[in-house]
């Protein structure tokens, strides 16, 4: 009989946290909720207070009778969910369950899965968070209420397999709003006129700015180019003035849950998805030979970046040892503050700094290596000094033209010389460095070259992006955005193209059903104002049910309205421009789960469905007959293959081009590198120069 049972989430962490309690410790799992609404009902009593209807989950009834036969045994029993809203719900659903009193100190939180921490956390157990359960109750009657009562008006009136949701019906909104931008752009034509000059041995590229008297000289034709060109003297340039400054970087902050998606989606092309399911991973625990089980970086759903005293101490260790004392950031460097922020626990970052990545290599998997990797190198830098640079601004002038001329050098590299934050837009990291130049100094032009551009349209939202913006307009929390992301595809509202999201016909119509008949579940500030309310239940200043109540007064006017005016939508199949090869009928194109596919439009009577075939214009190098064709491989990583399999088993991860090596007459493809393409023969050793 053990003195003590510990109920965890997680089986991982169980052995793990067993292990570093002893022997009068037993530790279970209760694998994640025992208790929720039925599935088959609202579950919600809107006449009754909205009293939340909460069953045991099908298939946990043999998992929570082993938890109630070790309770009965244990002397004490702690409930050690995660450290977060939908934790200390589940820590309630457990209390309830076993029959514990919540007011007892029968709660326990750790914010990462180590010895010490684990210790130390036993030292400190409280009662169960009622406000924390109530803000969590909340937003799951919420999303109940809508989610429910939406749906089966939209499986009804549009097509059968769809959902509404407040995080979900905001993030296609946005990717709506974006395209209809996109769409909506009048691109408008500017041009830069730029020069390269010598001074002696040293070149380097000055463009124009302004006409003498002018601020800033608008270039938006080729008739103001060549006016510009008629105000300029010759090839000779005059340095008329020279600014030297100085100029401090400071690094990125720790990871939060959304700063983390972003930043693994920029620099190591992961989704949403899965940088959660890896960093769930490192946060459990990794078995490390002789170390036994241990979590490698703290809680992962968090909105803070705040660091503890004890982590900051050991970076400092660290960087004193590794990069020396110049590189520890300056005491009265303020660190920015999240707005919004919960700051219920740490930035995500690594349990021991010490911990390098480069010794985690034979116990980790290629992509937990390099997740971790990111994730100790933003702490530790985080934690450095800043970077100063010398920055050199020069106005030279030729005639009446006045061109400018910028250059930085890195003079210290502080926080640089291990991490920079990575940016959607790609950005020279590089040194370019004016020569020395000083007011008087005449130089040459040796190549003038004016370029007609046209401004761009807003970029069409990425993972990264539409993180960001989310997070920015306080929509959803930590936990809620990966899945958002992930539903919205599985629904067919968005899909990605190029890694970029685009809505679908689908999603607009459901869209528009929404704007007409809910405008508050997809108004911005409405769902933001939602959140800030539950921010206010978890901080004790307003009762959930009043949250609730003052929601649902309005909304059950809305559903009124919809259930009484909806009219059907019809979405008529798209032609596929062929006919079934079984039946003769035409084929059509269906979205389903995975994506659009083609299917005969004589269903049910004929069940033909086959993948829709994109050729690329490249006839098969092996066979000589098929195509080249794109297709996906069950990890839906994209390849390209001979229409003709199988009897033609020609692949390549590397997309094929139209024409022929000049060298071997061989097959060129694109082969992709980190930044950019470089086209090269499959043959020979034949490259060209790569492209960004």
């Amino acid at each position: 009989m053990s003195d003590f049972l510990v109920i965890v989430e997680s089986p991982a962490k169980a052995k793990t946290i067993e292990r570093y309690l002893g022997k009068k410790y037993k530790v279970k799992a209760s694998m994640g909720h025992v208790r929720d609404l039925p599935r088959s009902q609202t579950g919600v009593d809107v006449e009754n207070n909205f009293e939340p209807k909460y069953i045991t989950i099908r298939g946990k009834g043999p998992v929570l009778k082993e938890l109630k036969t070790a309770a009965k045994k244990a002397k004490k029993v702690y409930l050690a969910a995660d450290p977060d809203r939908e934790g200390e719900a589940i820590a309630w659903h457990l209390a309830h369950s076993l029959g514990l009193d919540v007011k007892s100190d029968c709660r326990v939180v750790f914010n990462e899965i180590t010895k010490d921490a684990i210790k130390e956390s036993f030292k400190y157990p409280r009662p169960i968070n009622m406000d924390l359960v109530d803000a969590q109750q909340a937003r799951r009657v919420l999303d109940r209420l809508v989610g429910y009562n939406i749906s089966p008006l939209l499986w009804k009136k549009v097509k059968k397999g769809l959902s509404a949701g407040r995080v979900q019906s905001v993030a296609v909104r946005l990717i709506i709003d974006r395209e209809k931008e996109i769409q909506a752009f009048i691109p408008e034509e500017y041009w830069t006129i730029d020069c390269e000059l010598i001074k002696g041995t040293d070149q380097f590229t000055a463009s124009f700015h302004s006409l003498i008297g002018e601020e800033k000289t608008e270039v938006r034709s080729e008739e103001d180019v060549r006016r510009i060109l008629r105000e300029m003297d010759g090839h000779k340039f005059k340095v008329v003035s020279v600014s030297k400054k100085e100029r401090k970087r400071n690094p990125a902050p720790p990871f939060t849950t959304s700063s983390l998606q972003q930043e693994a989606a920029r620099k190591l092309n992961f989704r949403a998805k899965k940088t959660m399911m890896l960093a769930q991973q490192l946060y459990e625990g990794i078995e490390l030979g002789k170390e036994g089980t241990v979590g490698l970086i703290t809680y992962m759903r968090t909105d803070s970046t705040r660091i503890s005293e004890v982590a900051q101490n050991e970076a400092v260790n660290f960087i004193k040892t590794a990069y020396g004392e110049n590189y520890l950031k300056s005491d009265n460097r303020k660190e920015r503050k999240q707005t919004n922020a919960q700051d219920a626990h740490e930035a995500i970052r690594p349990t021991s700094t010490f911990r390098e990545p480069n010794s985690l290599k034979a116990f980790l998997s290629r992509d937990q290596l390099r997740l971790y990797k990111l994730i100790w190198e933003r702490f530790l830098a985080s934690q450095m000094a800043q970077a100063v640079m010398d920055t050199m601004s020069v106005d030279l002038q030729n005639g009446n033209a006045i061109f400018r001329a910028t250059g930085s050098k890195i003079k210290f590299p502080g926080f640089m010389k291990l991490y920079v934050e990575g940016t959607d837009d790609q950005v020279d990291e590089t040194n370019k460095m004016l020569p020395d130049l000083k007011e008087g100094d005449e130089v040459f032009q040796k190549d003038l070259e004016p370029k007609q551009h046209f401004t761009q349209p807003p970029p069409r939202y990425t993972e990264a992006r539409l993180v960001k913006t989310l997070e920015e307009l306080g929509i959803g929390r930590p936990s809620t955005y990966a899945p958002t992301l992930d539903t919205i595809q599985k629904r067919g509202y968005v899909s990605l193209d190029n890694k970029r999201f685009i809505p679908t016909e689908l999603g607009e119509i459901v869209h528009e059903v929404m704007v007409e008949f809910f405008p508050d579940i997809i108004d911005v500030e409405f769902t933001a104002r939602l959140e800030k309310g539950l921010d206010y239940v978890e901080e004790g200043k307003m009762p959930w049910i009043k949250l609730i109540d003052a929601f649902y007064r309005e909304f059950e006017t809305h559903l009124a309205k919809a259930e009484q005016e909806m009219e059907k939508v019809e979405i008529k199949d798209e032609p596929a421009g062929e006919d079934c090869e079984i039946c003769g009928s035409p084929m059509v194109f269906k979205m389903g789960r995975y994506g659009k596919f083609m299917a005969c439009s004589n269903f049910p009577d004929c069940r033909n469905t086959k993948p829709i075939v994109k050729e690329i214009g490249v006839t098969c190098p092996n066979c000589k007959k098929g195509m080249i064709i794109e297709r996906k491989s069950k990890k839906k990583r994209l390849f390209y293959g001979c229409s003709r399999y199988p009897e033609c088993d020609f692949i390549s991860w590397d997309k094929p081009l139209p024409r022929n090596c000049p060298k071997c007459d061989g097959l060129l493809v694109e082969k992709k590198l980190k930044k950019g393409v470089q086209v090269q023969c499959i043959k020979c050793d034949y490259k060209e120069e790569p492209q960004s």
